[in-house]
């Protein structure tokens, strides 16, 4: 087999920017490097300990009342560790209080009710906006030193909250999906949860809360409004450690607007068709760590958001000063991703020794006009890939835009503060072993994507690299193989 090196230096022409909206882009952030990498505070607790009787009725009744005060009574005593032991527990949503750590003993499963009922309609959050939503299972806002943690499983009843396509699952499945309830698209190869969400879906009803609307506004598609299974936001020293989350009815993980967060040796887990079925989403936080975890999901796995468009502009808040490391992650459409939703920008974070095994992408980078914000500082190192399906690195500055199919290049539009930048960052010995392409960027006429290097990798894929509107692409010791098809003879 031919081998060869490439070594290839891309250089474009200097976009011109004023200094006063470079200024105004630009976030103040401290100075990090692999010999100097962000410090991230866990939350120290009580010993304290308060463990959940076993409540001596049906295992599939309600115990919603009974976690929650124990959650409330520890956290009014001082805090401590409220004990969740082996058995099934069956809950609506509950809510979590500082200075208490829920840890589920191995074998124990925390499961969320079906029944809808048990889920107010509140005011949260959807890719950066305020919108309508379920209350999700796990909440926590405004708090301090808390955790989940232990052996045991989380599990978000997904199921019955999303839409799915014929084309997704197997006959049997399909047929049990049906004979469950639930109605069928007019072409019958869709199946919705009811007939509410049917009509939400298909006349394209908006959950965003416009400025002086009122959730009862919204009631007649409160079954459309799918939660995320655990959102905590504004809170500070938490620690998620050991647990499977699994089966969200959209984003499983969901910190907002956090600082010093420990994501540890937990798995995720949401079928391949999961709508929406994030791993998790780190959004505007600050100092955190995700590490020895196992991601199998339907969508993005470990993704960095900070808002969308103008209104993640105000907030400006990046997610900042990140370690990413020993992550396994298997099905998803990213290994490692950033965006779309980044316009509060994105700085200081460093990815090592991770494993993406079949995912769509590996390290994906989304944007579009329109976002905003600087995504700057990114590291990545010792990255292994196996079976990727489109590209391994992969950055996009056109998210969701459909390109006119004769080629020709849209009018360039002047640098404003909604053009993303994307930028500075230094990936080393990244090895691919089967994708289609081993490094695609394609940046902005008006915005490039600016001063990548990527060094001492290994791709084997169909194809190899592909750049468009780039600045200072460096490809340095980059070893690029065939894609190695087998043969078919028949004797």
């Amino acid at each position: 087999m031919k081998r060869y090196a490439t070594k290839l230096v891309i250089t474009g022409f200097t976009v011109l920017m004023s200094s006063m909206l470079l200024k105004a882009q630009q976030p103040e952030s401290k100075t990090f490097s692999w010999e100097n990498l962000p410090v991230i505070s866990r939350p120290v607790f009580k010993n304290d300990t308060t463990i959940i009787p076993a409540a001596g009725t049906s295992a599939f009744a309600l115990k919603t009342a009974m976690i929650q005060k124990a959650i409330d009574d520890c956290n009014k005593g001082g805090g401590g560790v409220v004990v969740i032991p082996a058995g099934m527990w069956v809950s609506g949503p509950i809510y979590l209080k500082s200075n208490v750590n829920l840890h589920l003993l191995r074998g124990a499963m925390l499961t969320f009710t079906r029944d809808k009922n048990q889920y107010k309609m509140v005011s949260g959050d959807y890719e950066g906006k305020s919108a309508a939503r379920n209350e999700s299972p796990i909440n926590g806002s405004d708090l301090k030193n808390i955790a989940i943690t232990g052996q045991g499983i989380i599990d978000g009843n997904g199921d019955v909250w999303r839409a799915v396509n014929q084309s997704q699952l197997t006959p049997p499945q399909w047929k049990e999906k049906i004979d469950g309830g639930g109605v069928l698209s007019d072409d019958r190869k869709t199946w919705f949860p009811s007939v509410q969400f049917k009509d939400a879906q298909q006349k394209g009803k908006s959950m965003l809360i416009a400025p002086g609307q009122d959730l009862s506004a919204f009631a007649d598609m409160k079954d459309f409004l799918r939660p995320n299974m655990l959102v905590l936001k504004n809170c500070k020293n938490v620690l998620l450690e050991g647990v499977t989350f699994q089966n969200s009815a959209a984003w499983c993980l969901h910190p907002i607007l956090c600082e010093d967060l420990t994501i540890s040796g937990v798995t995720v887990k949401n079928p391949a068709y999961a709508q929406n079925g994030d791993g998790m989403d780190i959004e505007s936080c600050r100092r955190f760590i995700v590490e020895n975890s196992v991601l199998d999901v339907g969508d993005d796995a470990i993704c960095i958001k900070s808002g969308k468009d103008e209104e993640g502009r105000k907030r400006g808040k990046p997610t900042a000063e990140g370690i990413i490391r020993g992550n396994t992650v298997y099905s998803g459409h990213g290994g490692v991703v950033i965006g779309s939703e980044m316009s509060g920008g994105a700085n200081n974070i460093f990815i090592e020794n991770c494993s993406f095994i079949g995912t769509d992408k590996g390290l994906r980078f989304k944007s579009t006009r329109g976002r905003g914000g600087i995504v700057e500082h990114i590291f990545a190192r010792n990255i292994v890939m196996k079976d990727i399906g489109s590209e391994a690195i992969f950055f996009d500055m056109y998210y969701f835009v459909k390109f006119a199919t004769d080629g020709k290049r849209d009018e360039t539009p002047t640098v404003n503060a909604g053009t993303p930048i994307f930028r500075n960052m230094t990936f080393s010995n990244i090895t691919c072993d089967g994708a289609k392409i081993a490094v695609f960027i394609r940046g902005l006429p008006e915005m490039k994507v600016q001063n990548i290097l990527i060094s001492d990798s290994r791709f084997r894929t169909d194809e190899k690299v592909k750049l468009i509107d780039t600045s200072n692409v460096r490809l340095e010791r980059i070893y690029l193989e065939p894609e190695i098809h087998p043969s078919v003879s028949n004797h």
